[in-house]
């Protein structure tokens, strides 16, 4: 065997090693509910109507408030789920199903489905990169966990047991 050729072979070993390193990584971080609770909300008065965003600390995103406003939707009476949609997004699709389930399973909680590409403000505002992206929001529309990718079942209910 050349030195060329074993270069060759080494550097498609190497290449292979990664991918599979970061489509395993990808696999578990995908759709996890992660808490941005560590962002404590700047204490906002529920009826004032000049607030949408209230960012808890300059550059991190976690402890926004969201207005019934902004989402063209009511918020829950307990919780909100927010989704983040694109119209060619297969998981979109499923995750639509998962949330819509959830929300009638859970008294007080709805689920609000946002077309990602009509709302582009707010994508950038929240730093919303792939579709889809969940938001769990308590009764006041403070944003307390959040999903990227196709989350379970167990980790919606669990996001929304810790804020009702």
């Amino acid at each position: 065997m050349g030195i060329v050729t074993m270069l060759g072979l080494v550097l498609v070993v190497s290449v292979l090693v990664v991918a599979t390193a970061f489509g395993l990584w990808r696999k578990k971080a995908d759709g996890q509910m992660k808490s941005i609770a560590k962002y404590a909300p700047i204490p906002v008065a529920d009826d004032d109507p000049e607030v949408d965003v209230v960012t808890a600390s300059a550059g991190e995103h976690g402890g926004e408030r969201l207005t019934a406003q902004m989402l063209g939707s009511a918020l829950g009476e307990r919780a909100t789920i927010v989704q983040f949609s694109t119209a060619f997004c297969q998981p979109c699709r499923a995750t639509r199903r998962i949330l819509e389930e959830v929300a009638t399973m859970i008294e007080g909680t709805n689920h609000v489905e946002i077309d990602a590409e009509a709302h582009l403000d707010l994508v950038r505002q929240l730093d919303i990169r792939r579709t889809p992206t969940v938001l769990v929001l308590d009764s006041r529309g403070i944003i307390t966990k959040k999903a990227v990718g196709l989350p379970r079942k167990a980790d919606v209910i669990a996001a929304l047991g810790e804020v009702v």
